[in-house]
């Protein structure tokens, strides 16, 4: 298994956020390499729109891969002030750097997101 960056936060459905989680503060959100390894080759990313609301625990958009369609689920609540543009082109960066240039979306938190979990709690959901 890959190793799992300590500085990020964790959902169960396998994204991680960086960032401060406090409301207010803006995210940034991608799927960790242990989700990226089990989808496969991703060649398709259907992320939330700018300016739409995602809620934590809700779908919020797919990812496609040469195996199947899987939904991705949004770790935090709020608004998405951006999207990973370079995905549209290149959707395999999900795949090639889950945890740098395969971001997917940011957004400014509507409220905190303090039941993510850590590196360690993340660890013990993926194994």
């Amino acid at each position: 298994m890959a190793s799992i960056p300590e500085d990020l936060k964790y959902s169960k459905e396998h994204e991680w956020v960086s960032g401060d989680v406090a409301a207010g503060s803006v995210v940034t959100v991608g799927i960790t390499a242990h989700a990226a390894e089990a989808l496969g080759d991703v060649v398709f990313v259907e992320a939330p729109a700018v300016g739409s609301e995602v809620t934590a625990g809700a779908v919020c958009g797919e990812l496609e891969s040469t195996k199947a369609v899987s939904e991705l689920y949004s770790p935090v609540t709020g608004t998405v002030t951006e999207v990973n543009a370079g995905l549209e082109n290149a959707p395999e960066q999900i795949n090639a750097e889950p945890y740098g240039d395969g971001w997917i979306f940011k957004v400014e938190l509507s409220a905190g997101a303090e039941d993510l979990l850590d590196a360690a709690g993340y660890a013990d959901v993926s194994e």
